[in-house]
């Protein structure tokens, strides 16, 4: 049983979590461990262990954030527009990913690893941020796509969120790997992660 106060138990998950988002923007998912974590935090490793089992969890929790701050972006578009045209939505939809990239960096790792060693309350709490993020999707094609009934709302999600796996791998790439790609004859043209993404849904919106 957690002692404190939920709030102190919301704050202390937060600096746990904080901590892995910071290693994770230098250090891959293999190289970070609980003890890495432990020490960019004011507590004990066995601390962690109040509030996290394993790893996994907290790059869930992690992962869970980054879905609930893309809501956040996606119930903005929502409320602060009356209509837009097809062009203005893909704009707006391709810029909130844009500010996403360590949602998109999360994709793009092997979450069936992750959600594996989770408890399943935590991988519940995760799955509703991701569900939400669907229903937003869905609310945003009703109101500015109206024309598009419930089949192609649902075959406009069955492409660009498996779509949104790949973007991270396109866009982020390190300097070994442009090496690679010279030295291989591949003729790649690089583009951002807004970018990409409008190429994306201008095609999938019309």
């Amino acid at each position: 049983m957690i002692k404190g106060t939920p709030e102190l138990i919301a704050t202390r998950r937060e600096e746990i979590i904080n901590a892995c988002r910071r290693l994770y923007q230098t250090m891959s998912f293999k190289e970070i461990t609980l003890k890495e974590i432990s020490e960019a935090t004011s507590f004990s490793r066995p601390t962690i262990y109040n509030y996290f089992q394993t790893k996994e969890e907290i790059f869930l929790a992690l992962y869970e954030r980054e879905y609930d701050l893309w809501n956040k972006e996606l119930e903005t578009i929502l409320i602060a527009h009356e209509g837009l045209s097809r062009t203005e939505l893909a704009e707006l939809l391709a810029r909130s990913l844009e500010k996403r990239e360590q949602l998109l960096k999360l994709l793009a790792m092997n979450n069936y690893d992750m959600e594996a060693n989770s408890r399943p309350e935590l991988l519940v709490s995760f799955k509703r941020a991701y569900g939400k993020s669907l229903e937003n999707m869905d609310r945003i094609l009703q109101k500015f796509c109206p024309e598009l009934d419930a089949a192609r709302r649902q075959s406009f999600r069955l492409v660009f969120f498996p779509f949104m796996f790949g973007i991270y791998p396109y866009t982020a790439v390190t300097e070994k790997q442009r090496t690679a790609m010279e030295h291989a004859g591949v003729d790649f043209h690089y583009l951002s992660i807004y970018e990409l993404t409008l190429a994306c849904l201008r095609r999938l919106l019309g």
